[in-house]
């Protein structure tokens, strides 16, 4: 039913540059934004099947934005046709404050979803539906905090840049954050990256690896098993090996500051073969891991194939591989202005999540980056996705204190 809702939507959007229809210059109420947001789909994933473009959403706050006086650039994805990166600036200076987030989620289980993920229903003081908590309520919550400054004519009060930045497939490849450049970030000095903590400061987190493990086998009909090698018991074979090394890792990499204190490994997705009567020729797998910043992740990925081929080969099967995308690395950021700042208004000492995020690719920028949101991660990428509306007014009181204290100058 949501597919069809997919291409209903597209239909009534104009080509990329136009004025959305209806979009007023004032800006909305919290509650209308989010659910524009909400009902603008933007899904990224490793399957082609399921991803979109991010191209309406980065519009959407483009045509917020701009009346408001930010000069508003919108730059393409060049690894990744149809996604954009967003850069939105008020005023000028060399040690301003970034407001950043991510302009897509992940896909979604539709069956699983007792409303329609791309309408903000309100029920229980909560707003559900797609990227409610991960995470596009922070736009609409950034920009109803700063509401009355604007009506102050913020521009001219502003002694540091006040910089927005929404960028594309962070849910999959990261590419919008990777092809980042220092020109697009110029003026800021701090980021804070509104991904849903509980509004608890963020300086520390895991890597994230994408791989995709192909074995083939040799395809023939079932009758008779000799006829072939199917792949899907050589994947059966793989998979042991690599909860072997799982467990292996947890007990050997293992870090107090983190909740999850070990690496693991999610296996996410997997396909093979085409017919109960034929013998699988191939199998492929999804995974990913999150390390912990002190692993050395050098050669990690030809290793672990040698390790799986060396289980396999034995029995006629090969394999391969692969990382789906460069790998997100692991943050840490211990020596904080930003998040000493955070600590001082919400009382909340920085700490470390399991969850990875665009933090080091800023940080790589000379960004002093903190993680911290509106939200839970335990509702993120979840049926049923909701924001608890009393997150709302805790996130408001500390962007609003941030701008003081880094683009005022009133602290």
């Amino acid at each position: 039913m949501w597919n069809r809702y997919f291409t209903l939507f597209q239909a009534l959007f104009p080509k990329a540059g136009d004025k959305l229809p209806g979009m007023k210059s004032a800006l909305p109420p919290l509650k209308e934004m989010v659910s524009s947001l909400i009902g603008t789909p933007s899904v990224s994933s490793t399957q082609a099947a399921f991803d979109q473009s991010n191209e309406q959403v980065i519009h959407l706050l483009a045509n917020w934005l701009e009346p408001l006086g930010f000069d508003v650039r919108i730059t393409p994805v060049i690894s990744r046709a149809g996604k954009f990166n967003l850069v939105a600036r008020l005023g000028q200076g060399d040690s301003g404050l970034l407001f950043s987030g991510h302009s897509d989620t992940v896909p979604f289980d539709e069956h699983l979803w007792h409303s329609n993920p791309f309408a903000m229903t309100e029920r229980d003081d909560r707003w559900y539906g797609l990227g409610s908590c991960d995470m596009k309520s922070y736009f609409a919550i950034v920009l109803d905090t700063l509401r009355p400054l604007f009506d102050e004519s913020l521009a001219q009060k502003l002694e540091q840049p006040l910089i927005i930045m929404a960028t594309a497939d962070e849910e999959s490849s990261m590419f919008g954050a990777r092809e980042l450049q220092a020109a697009d970030v110029a003026g800021a000095r701090f980021a804070l990256i509104g991904e849903p903590t509980d509004m608890k400061p963020v300086t520390r987190h895991k890597g994230i690896v994408f791989l995709n493990l192909r074995i083939d086998g040799t395809s023939g009909h079932s009758s008779d098993p000799e006829l072939g090698n199917n792949a899907i018991e050589g994947m059966h074979l793989a998979i042991d090996e690599l909860m072997r090394f799982r467990t292996e890792l947890k007990i050997r990499e293992q870090d107090p500051g983190f909740a999850i204190n070990y690496p693991t490994m999610n296996f996410g997705c997997i396909h093979g073969g085409d017919n109960p009567n034929r013998i699988c020729d191939h199998a492929e797998l999804a995974f990913d891991l999150r390390n912990l910043p002190s692993m050395d992740m050098s050669g990690f990925c030809e290793s672990l194939e040698a390790r799986i081929r060396s289980r396999v080969a034995g029995d006629g099967f090969s394999c391969r591989l692969e990382m789906l995308f460069p790998p997100v690395p692991a943050f840490t950021n211990p020596d904080s202005t930003l998040a000493d700042t955070i600590e001082a208004h919400t009382g909340f000492k920085p700490g470390a999540v399991a969850f990875g995020t665009e933090a080091q690719f800023l940080g790589n920028l000379s960004l002093d980056t903190v993680v911290m949101g509106p939200g839970s991660i335990n509702q993120a990428h979840q049926p049923d996705e909701y924001l608890a509306l009393d997150q709302i007014a805790p996130a408001q009181r500390v962007i609003h204190q941030l701008v003081r204290d880094f683009c005022l100058n009133q602290r």
